[in-house]
């Protein structure tokens, strides 16, 4: 297949398998200006699948950072009545949601602080509809990516602009498996997989997780009730199948945000809003991250945190082998959807609701309740490694062993 094939095939699939655009469904798309072509693509691809209609965003990072730099710290505050009225009257519709990320993982990395966390901030408050129609699963959404520059010459620093692009774009179609047959039917199997895992672990209903590897992390976390393994597509409330992020090789589960205890020392770096944090670690207490650490990033990590109660607290417990297909290419993709994918994670931050049983339904209050954390955040971060063991201890005691070596033993 020539490239062009591959990103018909790849616009595609984003409509056909990641949001499964319905008949007489809206989708809304946010796209990088660059790569207004694709989103054409992409847009022939919804309508011909029966979309009602396609609201196309353009993106622009570069444009965004000029704002940052320049823009008065009250601009962040609040989210404009169009945006607000735009994406809470269309979550309000039933529209599903695509989203195209093409980011430089050092973009922001300078902007003051307290600009970037009142952005987050008005996020929650001003879209907060929007939110909650993610919460209570009752919409699709997907998220794709596309290379950019300064993110392909992050990866592949000593090659030149075209080709390290061109490498990246390599490594994309590999992960979400295109280029090798049919990728709707590739990624039907792919889910059938990963629910069979979930399926082993909801039937074990595991009281506590303990991780231990040879980089210092020792650590235990508790489990709640009737807690719901997850992994590949999602069925929302109405039934419909989709694939939130492509790619993936994640199951997935809310982890007790009241009970943590011990250290966890990250293995890759993260970019949180534009900035890199390398080489950290987080100390919990009774469930709460009481230090941490950082070589770099220490203030990004330090604003992550104290952004809200929840933002010290997990949401989040996700098993990925360490010899997967996205680990195995050894690439240090610098952007979560990728290296999350590539190795065992937690979030901090918000849970998923409907990774509780019946949790989309309880209030913020309930949820809380039973174990279930909420915050304005949900950052993944990766704790994978070659020697990682995780055991699964059950409510009579006995332990199960889930990872040996970084790899399922289950």
């Amino acid at each position: 297949m020539n490239f062009n094939e591959k990103l018909v095939q790849y616009a595609d699939l984003a409509v056909r398998t990641g949001v499964n655009i319905q008949k007489g469904q809206i989708l809304v798309m946010q796209c990088p200006v660059e790569y207004a072509e694709f989103a054409r693509m992409i847009m022939e691809n919804a309508y011909k699948a029966g979309a009602k209609d396609v609201v196309l965003l353009w993106k622009d990072e570069k444009s965004g950072r000029i704002r940052y730099d320049y823009a008065d710290l009250e601009v962040f505050e609040s989210i404009p009545e169009w945006r607000r009225s735009l994406f809470n009257g269309y979550a309000a519709q039933g529209a599903a949601f695509l989203n195209v990320l093409a980011e430089d993982p050092e973009i922001f990395k300078g902007v003051a602080s307290e600009k970037l966390l009142a952005g987050v901030k008005a996020s929650e408050r001003d879209l907060k509809e929007y939110r909650e129609c993610f919460d209570k699963n009752e919409l699709q959404w997907n998220l794709i990516a596309v290379p950019n520059e300064a993110w392909a010459k992050k990866i592949f620093p000593t090659l030149s602009k075209d080709e390290a692009i061109e490498k990246l774009w390599d490594a994309i179609f590999k992960t979400v498996r295109i280029g090798n047959g049919d990728p709707v039917e590739l990624w039907k199997k792919h889910g059938d997989t990963l629910s069979e895992k979930s399926s082993i672990l909801n039937k074990k209903q595991f009281v506590k997780l303990t991780y231990k590897n040879s980089i210092g992390t020792d650590f235990t976390t508790a489990m709640p009730k009737n807690h719901v393994w997850a992994g590949g597509g999602e069925t929302n409330t109405k039934g419909v199948l989709f694939f939130p992020n492509m790619p993936t090789e994640e199951v997935f589960t809310a982890p007790d945000c009241r009970y943590a205890e011990g250290k966890i020392v990250s293995s890759m770096p993260l970019s949180y809003q534009g900035s890199l944090i390398t080489d950290f670690s987080l100390t919990f207490k009774d469930g709460k991250v009481v230090d941490f650490t950082a070589k770099e990033g220490y203030e990004a990590l330090e604003r992550l945190l104290n952004t809200d109660e929840g933002s010290r607290r997990l949401g989040e417990v996700a098993l990925v082998p360490y010899d997967s297909a996205i680990s195995n290419m050894n690439i240090l993709f610098y952007n979560t959807l990728f290296d999350e994918n590539a190795s065992c994670h937690f979030a901090l931050g918000r849970c998923y609701p409907n990774t509780i049983k019946d949790g989309e339904l309880l209030s913020k209050e309930d949820l809380l309740k039973i174990g279930g954390n909420y915050s304005m955040n949900h950052v993944d971060f990766m704790v994978g490694t070659s020697d990682l063991t995780i055991t699964g201890i059950e409510e009579n005691g006995n332990e199960t062993l889930i990872f040996k070596n970084g790899n399922w033993a289950i």
